[in-house]
């Protein structure tokens, strides 16, 4: 389970004060995948980045039972100097991973060739992507946060993240963002609604879609 307590988060500048959440209390059940919705500058990226620990709240806190990944396919975390394989052992001694595996898996599934010994700042937008979503599917989470399932490579290589990300989530539940109500409407079960710092909570996910449309009227 993640559960926030009384979580509030804001960003300060000069002449402004932009809430995101305001002592919000809310629980992620395990066992069910969640839509995280709501307008643009609502703050739905940076709620996802509080429960992967990448950012912290003004105040409260997440508690978190089970294992969360960061968000797929984010390429952030990588050190630009250091080679593919080293960000990868990296990671994997991080996580408890055994560290030859990780990088058989990420080496056969993100087909970089040689690239994988070359520093991660030599890489394209596209290897970087194909790096990030290979070590991603690598490590098996009981969470993976999903803050947009961007299209990686050629058709042929898109259908293979897809039929990974599938054999994911046979035994994962999944927190996810995106633009595209189809794609909420089939990966997930409840709904969380992010609106004037508060979380409104669904448990169908068709109730949070029709909330979150009048809400773009």
């Amino acid at each position: 389970m993640i559960r926030f307590q009384n979580v509030s988060k804001h960003f300060r500048t000069e002449q402004h004060k932009k809430v995101i959440l305001d002592r919000v209390n809310v629980e992620f059940l395990p066992g069910y995948s969640y839509g995280l919705l709501g307008v643009n500058g609502a703050g739905k990226s940076t709620t996802m980045k509080m429960i992967a620990g990448s950012l912290l709240p003004n105040s409260g806190r997440i508690f978190k039972d089970v294992r969360v990944s960061w968000p797929l396919g984010f390429a952030g975390g990588f050190h630009p100097k250091m080679t593919g394989k080293d960000n990868l052992n990296f990671v994997a001694r991080v996580y408890g991973e055994d560290v030859r595996r990780v990088t058989n898996f990420v080496e056969e599934f993100a087909e970089l060739g040689d690239y994988l010994n070359a520093p991660v700042h030599t890489y394209s937008s596209g290897m970087m992507a194909r790096l990030a979503f290979g070590l991603s599917m690598a490590i098996e989470f009981d969470c993976y946060l999903v803050d947009e399932i961007t299209a990686v490579g050629d058709a042929r290589f898109q259908a293979r993240c897809r039929a990974a990300f599938d054999n994911r989530r046979k035994n994962s539940d999944i927190i996810m963002i995106s633009h595209s109500m189809q794609t909420i409407n089939v990966y997930c079960d409840k709904g969380m609604v992010l609106v004037d710092g508060q979380i409104l909570v669904f448990d169908k996910i068709e109730a949070a879609i029709e909330t979150y449309y009048r809400l773009n009227r």
